[in-house]
């Protein structure tokens, strides 16, 4: 199965089958109902088979809890076990939540300096699912955070990348709100910072890119308003694209007086 399939809106509607599949690690998720249906302690027996038994009943009895923190858990888990030498098993798993916890894995790897880490994430930012390409930017993001001024040095080349799922990383994983993740202080204050990343998306060709610099901006306007309005002012002068109109009506959508 693959990415493609239209897949099913409700848990409550998952076939059977493609339940006993996505358990198996045999099938990749085509919704977020379907991911957060997978049984994590059934999918991480399936892919690595001697995971200790141990390790099994506590992703086990994390069942109740939210996907991201079972998602972190696994990623722990998985790193003792197999180490970084074991990352090329889960890169190349046919399960989107396996690869999910690849991203996991990386973020969680304690002496890897950001740049390494980076260069670890890179294939899983760009992966052919959706889901494995949010996991990789949240995974990475609390190292982001440590170091603003390093990780936006660090990301910048990234937003001139020739995938647009690497760009869209560069601004997702530094969104200065987020969904599903602690803030980052210094650019809810300062979202000028991010500009290195910002500037060369403004009139980004792939509207997965234009959404995600319009909900960056969308973002730091509820802290600084007025900078992010003068900003896309600043941009529609410089650029009579409509792809930068549509970022700036994006990140303007809530701003009393913005359009």
């Amino acid at each position: 199965m693959s990415e493609e399939r239209k897949g099913v809106s409700r848990r409550a509607d998952i076939p059977s089958e493609l339940l006993a599949q996505l358990n198996a690690g045999t099938a990749a998720s085509a919704t977020l109902a379907e991911g957060l249906a997978i049984d994590f302690a059934a999918l991480l027996v399936s892919a690595v088979p001697d995971m200790p038994a141990e390790s099994v009943e506590l992703v086990r009895g994390m069942a109740d809890q939210g996907i991201t923190r079972r998602m972190d858990a696994v990623g722990e888990l998985l790193l003792q076990h197999l180490t970084l030498d074991g990352l090329p098993l889960l890169t190349a798993h046919t399960s989107d939540t396996v690869r999910g916890w690849a991203c996991y894995v990386v973020g969680r790897a304690p002496k890897l300096k950001l740049n390494a880490k980076l260069d670890l994430i890179r294939p899983l930012a760009d992966d052919r699912h959706f889901g494995v390409r949010e996991w990789a930017w949240m995974a990475i993001r609390p190292h982001l955070a440590k170091n603003v001024g390093h990780a936006v040095k660090a990301l910048t080349p990234w937003a001139e990348h020739p995938s647009p799922n690497v760009r869209r990383f560069a601004s997702e994983a530094t969104r200065p709100r987020g969904v599903w993740c602690a803030h980052i202080d210094a650019l809810k204050q300062n979202p000028e910072l991010a500009l290195p990343i910002l500037e060369p998306l403004k009139a980004d060709p792939a509207k997965y890119v234009q959404d995600s610099v319009g909900n960056w901006l969308n973002d730091a306007a509820k802290s600084q308003p007025v900078w992010v309005k003068e900003l896309c002012l600043r941009w529609q002068q410089e650029s009579a694209a409509d792809t930068t109109a549509a970022v700036c009506k994006r990140a303007l959508r809530n701003v009393r007086g913005g359009k």
